[in-house]
């Protein structure tokens, strides 16, 4: 299959006329796959209503079929069509953070998506993405689209078209290049069908911000548990993860520095994931990457994915990071390095 690549200025005014947003539309309405990019990171779409199109979005990613999906909608009449009920929280949370990184879970509305979005579950987990591209293209298919992240499953998820293509290139009908994502980290994933909303999911919107609109949420056993049964798109099985062997460390640049010397006296290539503060404190490794000051947590995590697919084309054995304060959007971080770690960690 020839993947077709439309190039998209998103600045420009009316965008859902222009042909770059039109035959892509027109793609998704036939069931063919088509990744986007949202202000998250790179999706790849397909019409939630058919059965046909989602089954592509598993075989393309290579991912397990009981794994839920995000519904990326461009209008709140979208979001009727296919939700049961809208409690009074979640409203809330829409009217503050849509369009942006914030996804709601929602008692679903019988018979309008395939059974495969939602993994037989009896909810429906949506969003309205902060993106003029993601925005149009929705509105011109004026179809829900299914849009679980642009990669193959395991691997990092996508922040520029480049990386989408490194992975799915000749798997999907097309992709529409808007350029780099901001924000870096998928969305935050809200349960709100209980009288206590519940984050299954840390991401671009924090549980600080969260709770100064609808007050006290809870936080989901399966992130504070691995052994804990997730329910939300993206928590099950591991993700993010760079091709080398990667571990967290907990513990002083002086002890990833001695890492690094046992390693390399093994005749292993050794990467460090650290700050722009303490880049110089590992001059004995491979390759060292310090995308951002250690306080600069957007920047980290706009950066995030991008560096750990520096790391594969630096061709290290091993990778060493640094862990980042559980504060703020440093909780999304620490949940996608665990994840991309496999939760393993060695502590000093």
């Amino acid at each position: 299959m020839k993947t077709i690549k439309w190039i998209v200025d998103k600045d420009v005014d009316n965008l859902k006329t222009y042909p770059q947003i039109t035959e892509p539309a027109e793609l998704l309405k036939t069931n063919e796959l088509v990744a986007f990019p949202t202000e998250t990171v790179y999706g790849l779409g397909a019409n939630a209503k058919s059965d046909e199109a989602v089954e592509k979005i598993f075989l393309a990613k290579g991912r397990p079929s009981d794994n839920p999906l995000i519904v990326h909608i461009a209008s709140k009449e979208q979001l009727q069509q296919i939700a049961e009920e809208i409690p009074a929280k979640a409203e809330s949370l829409i009217d503050a953070f849509w369009p942006g990184p914030l996804t709601v879970v929602l008692k679903k509305k019988a018979g309008v998506l395939s059974e495969k979005v939602t993994a037989g579950l009896e909810t429906v987990a949506v969003r309205m993405p902060d993106d003029p591209v993601a925005l149009s293209l929705i509105a011109a298919a004026d179809i829900p689209i299914a849009a679980p992240s642009a990669n193959t499953s395991g691997r990092p998820s996508p922040t520029a078209a480049r990386h989408v293509l490194d992975d799915l290139e000749g798997k999907i009908a097309g992709i529409v290049d808007g350029g780099s994502t901001g924000v870096g980290l998928e969305s935050t994933v809200v349960d709100c069908t209980e009288a206590v909303p519940a984050i299954l999911r840390p991401g671009g919107v924090t549980k600080e911000e969260i709770e100064s609109v609808i007050g006290p949420v809870k936080v989901d056993e399966a992130l504070k548990n691995a052994a804990a049964a997730p329910k939300s798109p993206g928590m099950k099985y591991t993700h993010y993860a760079p091709k080398a062997d990667f571990f967290l460390v907990k513990g002083e640049p002086s002890f990833i520095q001695q890492l690094i010397e046992e390693n390399k006296a093994k005749g292993l290539r050794t990467g460090v994931f650290t700050t722009l503060e303490n880049k110089h404190l590992y001059e004995a490794a491979d390759a060292v990457i310090g995308p951002a000051a250690a306080g600069d947590l957007k920047k980290l995590a706009a950066s995030l994915y991008g560096t750990l697919r520096t790391f594969d084309e630096k061709e290290v054995d091993i990778i060493y990071g640094e862990v980042v304060p559980e504060e703020g959007l440093g909780s999304a971080i620490m949940n996608r390095l665990l994840k991309a770690a496999g939760h393993r960690v060695i502590e000093q």
